[in-house]
């Protein structure tokens, strides 16, 4: 396993090979997606510990889309057993799997903490249009929680990485592909532009605004799906294809850009 560099442009593939994916298997990853954030959502409703397992179990559930990923690119079906593929393989893997979800659960409570700290409580409801206060506060320091497990999880499953040797590495590919990332990131915030304003133009014609969130909440999930497809070709770009590498702890550092996925 190397760490490869990648150009800028190669955040654009990343969006593309991402949603050329996802229309593969459009209904098994969608509802893979639907899937996981209806766990979460009743795990929340067991008040504090809920909330605090559903946030452990957020690695997990990350690598288990990426697996889906895999096995759409390969032209096979996803079943909803590849979302606990990391909690299937050995014990090692579990428990280094498991460690990492401590830490992310650890993490993103620090920043609720911080945020609750930090920004006073809401007299009223935020009205239409208006940002929830604390919401840039919480965006802000949640990138460093996501920059650290954006590999972690597939380094630990995939190449036998130590849990918090895999965040030193995720960060240092994030960083040193920084440029690919921006772009990445600045292209799917125009696709959510483009859903939005496609919603408000499918609203205007119907010519009843009401129905806005009815067409929002299931265009909302598929990009949403779609975003989680594209994650596991940032993976492929960076460290390669998984079925194509050894198992190993340290991976070697390559300073000469390599070509995006085909």
């Amino acid at each position: 396993m190397k760490l490869n560099l990648v150009p800028a442009r190669t955040g654009i593939q990343w969006v593309k090979l991402g949603i050329r994916t996802f229309w593969r298997q459009p209904l098994a990853l969608s509802g893979l997606f639907f899937l996981y954030i209806t766990a979460v959502a009743l795990l929340s409703m067991l008040q504090f510990v809920g909330a605090v397992l559903a946030l452990a179990l957020t690695p997990a559930a990350t690598f288990g889309l990426m697996v889906a990923t895999q096995e759409a690119v390969r032209g096979q079906f996803p079943m909803p057993g590849v979302l606990v593929s990391a909690l299937r393989a050995g014990r090692e893997r579990l428990r280094a799997i498991l460690q990492l979800g401590a830490m992310y659960a650890a993490g993103a409570l620090l920043v609720t903490l911080i945020v609750r700290l930090v920004v006073p409580a809401p007299v009223a409801a935020p009205q239409p249009g208006e940002l929830p206060p604390g919401l840039l506060l919480t965006l802000l320091l949640h990138a460093p929680l996501a920059i650290a497990f954006w590999f972690a999880p597939a380094l630990v499953h995939w190449h036998g990485v130590q849990p918090v040797k895999s965040l030193f590495f995720s960060v240092v590919a994030v960083m040193r592909n920084f440029w690919a990332f921006a772009v990445y990131a600045l292209a799917w915030g125009a696709v959510i532009l483009a859903a939005g304003f496609l919603v408000s133009m499918v609203a205007l014609a119907i010519g009843n605004p009401a129905w806005a969130p009815v067409v929002m909440m299931p265009l909302a999930l598929m990009v949403a799906a779609m975003f989680f497809t594209s994650i596991y070709f940032t993976f492929v770009d960076c460290f390669g294809d998984p079925d194509a590498t050894a198992p190993t702890e340290v991976p070697a550092f390559s300073d000469k850009p390599d070509e995006p996925t085909p």
